[in-house]
């Protein structure tokens, strides 16, 4: 068992959490979109914090939060991101970004242990005017000509004013420098009910999905919907259906065991009751943790549109507009957290992959990664009811404190 002043502060992680959730607060979650000023006033409150861990806190030019420390000796980066969806939860994101602070406080200060904990908050990991847009420039996979393309997907402001508006226009954007770190460790409320249902307390990632996207359009004939027959019509919409319905039926056979595939937005046009509808469009998104199972999938997805367009009477094309690769976590850090729950968690932990994206994807492109969950109350996530047990808040920050000592060798 650690010594007790190696230990996370239970009651001060809830404070934190409670103070970043009275943030923009929306019913029992939150509403911080990214660039909000409940964001902005997120960022700032983090970077006041930092000092309390002996770091020095700033934001770069693309919003990210970054609390450095002078301390001599390795260092581990920790956290997760701040904004939030739309209308959604507390804990999804703050929670890393809080354990992170806490391991920081109690490790930065342990003149015992060599090295140090580096805070980083994420800035856009929900996608509102991309996907993983912070931790990606981070790892130097954004552009200038991907902030310039950049917009917010509700209300269509411009990356370039956002950042403008918050007073980071010409602000250097930092990226990973070469051996700073000897990784990046993550946790984050499951999004599942797995440890729930087992009643346990951690969840070691060993991987998480990468999520392919996909534009699948249907053309075929707009007439009016009272005199066309049923056997001249050449309905864009049934066309759809029916080729969504073919995906359940066939993707079971050629899937992997975790595979999942979600038909998210369906668009008819024109959208009219009495009009057939002349071309319809689906957004449609494979997620899995193995390229080959993807590969397959998305062979066979093609496949079926050929299917279409030989049998008639609509046409179908395929386009892919999203490739996320996936990432295996590092097995030292699962270990890591594997022996930091069997020390203050009674080993309550199971390994399992992650069915979400997470920044941490983005981190293992340049140095090992880990990432930790915790319990989700039914399962729920992306709504504003969306919570974690005190008790389970505060057992993984715990564990998070125990495996980040560990990592740097404690």
């Amino acid at each position: 068992m650690p010594e007790t002043q190696s230990r996370a502060n239970g009651e001060r992680v809830l404070a934190d959490l409670n103070a970043l959730r009275a943030i923009g607060a929306y019913k029992t979650g939150v509403h911080k979109p990214t660039f909000s000023e409940p964001h902005q006033q997120s960022l700032k409150w983090l970077v006041q914090k930092l000092p309390e861990a002996g770091l020095s806190g700033s934001i770069d030019g693309i919003g990210n939060v970054f609390g450095t420390s002078a301390k001599p000796g390795p260092k581990l980066l920790a956290g997760s991101h701040l904004e939030s969806q739309n209308y959604a939860g507390w804990l999804d994101g703050p929670l890393g970004v809080i354990y992170a602070l806490e391991a920081a406080r109690v490790l930065n200060s342990d003149p015992s242990l060599k090295g140090a904990v580096e805070v980083a908050a994420w800035c856009d990991e929900e996608g509102h005017f991309g996907h993983f847009l912070g931790s990606r420039s981070y790892v130097g996979q954004v552009t200038e000509a991907d902030i310039d393309a950049a917009r917010d997907r509700t209300s269509g402001l411009t990356m370039r004013d956002a950042l403008a508006d918050m007073g980071l226009a010409g602000r250097v954007r930092i990226t990973a420098e070469p051996g700073r770190h000897i990784g990046y460790l993550e946790a984050h409320i499951e999004q599942g009910d797995t440890l729930e249902s087992g009643r346990l307390a951690i969840g070691v990632v060993t991987s998480i999905v990468g999520i392919w996207q996909y534009r699948i359009d249907f053309i075929g004939e707009q007439n009016h919907a009272g005199t066309t027959r049923m056997a001249a019509r050449k309905d864009a919409g049934l066309a759809l259906a029916k080729f969504c319905v073919a995906i359940d039926e066939r993707f079971p056979a050629a899937c992997g065991p975790r595979t999942v595939w979600t038909t998210g937005r369906i668009t008819l046009d024109p959208g009219a009751p009495s009009i057939i509808p002349g071309s319809a469009e689906m957004l449609f998104q494979i997620r899995d943790d193995d390229p080959a199972v993807i590969a397959r999938l998305e062979e066979l997805l093609r496949t079926m549109a050929d299917e279409v367009n030989t049998k008639g009477p609509c046409t179908a094309t395929v386009e892919r507009i999203r490739t996320g690769a996936p990432a295996m976590m590092d097995s030292r850090f699962q270990e890591a957290i594997e022996a930091a729950s069997k020390a203050v968690a009674d080993g309550r932990s199971l390994r399992m992959p992650s069915g979400a994206g997470h920044d941490a994807q983005m981190l293992a492109t340049v140095m090992p990664a880990g990432m930790l969950f915790v319990p989700s109350i039914g399962g729920i996530s992306h709504h504003w009811t969306e919570n974690t047990a005190d008790a389970d808040i505060i057992t993984g920050a715990q564990v998070f404190v125990e495996a980040c000592r560990r990592i740097l060798g404690g």
